[in-house]
């Protein structure tokens, strides 16, 4: 090490957390890891990578400028053991001791340790205290580790003045080895640590937040000459040529986004926007929070000059920033014209913060936005790539369009896929032989108006479609106006044709739902819906030109009724395979059962409208400790207390009743929660019986049944007529909203 005589030596650490430096009890290198001492002056030596010595290199902190030079090569096994007088450290000399994670493409290899807040820190140094033989195989002196304790320096709400231990602890992470546990412990107290923690250490600092010491502390060090800035990439950078990237420091012009009134505007403004989305607004939220000074220049390439500045270049990213904002002034500063040929009426030179210009009050991301073929990333380098004119011949205009808008309405990037496309082409082409095939067949349509239950019900459908798919095109969700104003509409279509059976559907209705359907297509598909209009409906002018489709409110009660109607059919179709499933095995065995085959069945439906008892007793309660407009519950406790307090807790058997109530409350709760308040009634808000008896042929269609009668559990006769199989009635009771049936040979 004679190379190094005369000079100032730093094990050069890196940290994101000046604020804990307080705590420090060593510091960590990777044994095995390769460093370099390297001269960042005449008379300063840095111990680190070489990576980060390229780095500090090109950021004017190299005695030569853009090229370290290294004075000795080292390994980490050369500076275990170094005593170290470390910048703020309440220990006045700590040692370098051994660390098996450290990452040497990161920082700078040397890392500081506070085990008080940091888990991998306190982890790492637990195992070199617990583990003699550790100790031995790295050659660390027990006086560099065992005097060394804990410093308690940031108080967090529930994990006290020594984080890192008790999240250890609570996680029950044995060794420095279990990655995944350490990396969700550091998430937990980084996070709590800057939110909500306070420092109990610093003259200055003690009681005071986390987030509010942190920039002043680091200012602190920078200006004590105890610490400088270093940047690196936030991950590992390539260029073409296949060199790994570093960060230069240089000359450069910013546009200062962070100006506080600029961003009290731009946050402002956001709050009165409507936004697509809340994840939307929160990334907006987010970008305010760390956007300040944003690099707009560069010195070489193609580009727009900067107008005070010519020896620099706006770089392409800002230069869409700034002219989205420049346009809102172009008018004053061109004289009206947008080409800018004109003689100006305001010179650069005369731009001021008083000039009596608009001020831009809004953050502009400039960027393009990816598109996804068949859910991978469009490339030309890789083939999976279509221009807009290849993708209209190859699968027309109207189904590309048609794809687009089913490509996705979130955030994310949208997948136009191929199989959507063609088979938008089917069911385009599909629907168009329907409605033909229709139109020929007109005279044979029952006539007169929408009378029948399922009429009522495509009628209520129909009016659905019409109002969510104008809401759903107003807020610009393409996706969901196709699945309201095509997709579902169909559905609706085809459920009606099956239940109004031999009986055929209604011609006016059908004449509505084609008319209303060709117009709530049109944004997507106008040349086919411009198709229809005329070839098929024979109407005159263009359907773009046809307005809006009228729609009464929806009925929501009606929906509720026929959702309730296909559920109980899905159901019922369940309980009788099952039946059936049931007494073939029991024959097998030789068990005595009526048998029951698929041929001429009845179906006894038994129906229970309202709840009684203890499960009464129990919405009333959820009832009484619930909050409509955030759709929460008062604490588990105090339900429990008013269920005690209630003519349940009273009774000789709640014990056992209890052991019913718990997972019925737990249920009960979670509808309220994703559907509101309506989930705790003791009823529907329409009548079952009436609704299954209202549609007994399609039943019967449905689940192929010679007979079907609709019971009231309420009827104590009714048990009579189910006979030998009443057992699985009380094994499966109904409830409001899930009627049970059994099935009987005729």
């Amino acid at each position: 090490m004679q190379v190094l005589e005369g000079k100032k030596v730093f094990l050069a650490a890196a940290t994101l957390r000046p604020e804990t430096m307080y705590g420090q009890t060593n510091c960590w290198v990777l044994p095995d890891g390769k460093y370099g001492a390297f001269e960042i002056n005449e008379t300063e030596v840095f111990i680190l990578t070489e990576r980060a010595a390229l780095n500090l290199a090109y950021q004017k902190l190299s005695r030569v400028p853009e090229k370290p030079t290294c004075l000795v090569e080292l390994t980490g096994y050369d500076s275990i053991g170094l005593p170290i007088r470390a910048p703020l450290s309440l220990n006045k000399i700590i040692y370098a001791l051994p660390m098996l994670t450290i990452l040497t493409d990161k920082g700078t290899g040397i890392v500081t340790s506070v085990p008080s807040d940091a888990p991998d820190d306190y982890m790492a140094l637990h195992d070199l205290k617990a583990k003699p033989a550790l100790r031995a195989k790295f050659g660390v002196k027990d006086e560099w580790v065992l005097p060394f304790e804990i410093i308690p320096i940031i108080e967090i709400p529930e994990f006290e003045d020594r984080a890192a231990e008790k999240v250890c602890l609570d996680l029950k992470i044995k060794s420095q080895n279990e990655k995944d546990k350490l990396a969700e412990a550091k998430k937990l107290v980084y996070l709590r640590g800057f939110t909500e923690g306070r420092m109990i250490v610093g003259r200055k600092y003690a009681g005071k937040r986390v987030q509010e010491v942190k920039p002043l502390i680091r200012t602190e060090l920078i200006e004590t000459g105890e610490a400088l800035i270093f940047s690196e990439p936030e991950k590992k950078v390539m260029s073409r040529s296949g060199d790994e990237c570093v960060v230069a420091l240089t000359d450069q012009w910013y546009i200062t986004y962070g100006e506080p009134e600029w961003r009290e505007l731009a946050e402002e403004c956001l709050s009165n926007m409507n936004l697509y989305s809340d994840e939307t607004r929160h990334g907006f939220e987010h970008t305010f929070g760390w956007l300040n000074q944003w690099a707009c220049s560069r010195s070489f390439r193609l580009g727009t000059r900067i107008p005070w500045d010519e020896e620099f270049l706006v770089v392409s990213l800002s230069d869409s920033t700034i002219y989205m904002a420049y346009y809102t002034v172009a008018h004053l500063l061109q004289n009206g014209d947008m080409y800018g040929k004109s003689t100006d009426l305001v010179k650069p030179a005369q731009m001021t913060d008083e000039q009596s210009c608009p001020r831009i009050t809004g953050l502009v991301d400039s960027g393009a936005m990816d598109i996804m073929l068949n859910s991978e990333k469009m490339s030309k380098s890789t083939g999976n790539f279509r221009t807009l004119r290849q993708a209209i011949e190859e699968f027309s205009a109207d189904a590309t369009r048609f794809s687009l808008a089913d490509a996705g309405d979130g955030v994310d990037d949208a997948n136009f896929v191929f199989e959507t496309a063609n088979a938008a082409i089917l069911r385009l082409t599909k629907e168009i032989a329907w409605m033909e095939e229709i139109l020929a067949a007109e005279s044979s349509l029952r006539t007169g108006s929408p009378s029948t239950y399922a009429d009522q019900v495509f009628e209520n459908e129909i009016n659905i479609a019409v109002k969510m798919t104008e809401q759903n095109y107003r807020d610009y969700m393409f996706r969901e106006a196709l699945k309201t104003g095509f997709y579902d509409l169909q559905a609706a279509r085809d459920e009606c044709r099956f239940s109004c059976g031999s009986g055929g559907m209604n011609h006016d209705l059908l004449w509505r739902f084609m008319d209303v359907q060709t117009r709530l297509i049109i944004p997507i598909c106008p040349h086919y819906a411009e198709f229809v209009w005329r070839e098929l409906l024979k109407k005159d002018g263009f359907v773009v030109k046809a307005g809006w489709p009228m729609a009464d409110s929806p009925d929501l009660k009606l929906k509720s009724a026929n959702k309730y109607l296909q559920d109980s059919i899905v159901l019922m179709r369940k309980l009788l395979q099952k039946q059936i499933l049931g007494s073939k095995k029991a024959n097998k065995k030789g068990a005595p059962v009526t048998s029951l085959t698929e041929e001429k069945l009845k179906g006894l439906i038994f129906v229970n409208e309202q709840f009684d008892g203890w499960q009464a007793e129990c919405l009333r309660i959820l009832q009484s400790n619930f909050n409509m407009q955030t759709r929460t519950f008062a604490s588990d406790g105090e339900i429990m207390n008013a269920l005690q307090a209630s003519s349940i807790g009273q009774a000789e058997d709640f014990k056992q009743i209890q052991k019913h109530c718990m997972p019925f409350l737990r249920f009960k709760k979670e509808q309220a929660i994703k559907i509101g308040v309506q989930a705790l009634d003791l009823k529907l808000p329409f009548g079952e019986i009436e609704v299954l008896k209202e549609n007994l042929d399609l039943i019967k269609r449905q689940l192929g049944l010679e007979e079907v009668e609709i019971l009231s559990d309420a009827d104590p006769d009714a048990y009579v007529q189910a006979g030998s199989l009443a057992a699985l009635l009380k094994q499966n009771p109904p409830s409001p909203g899930n009627p049970t049936a059994i099935f009987l040979s005729r």
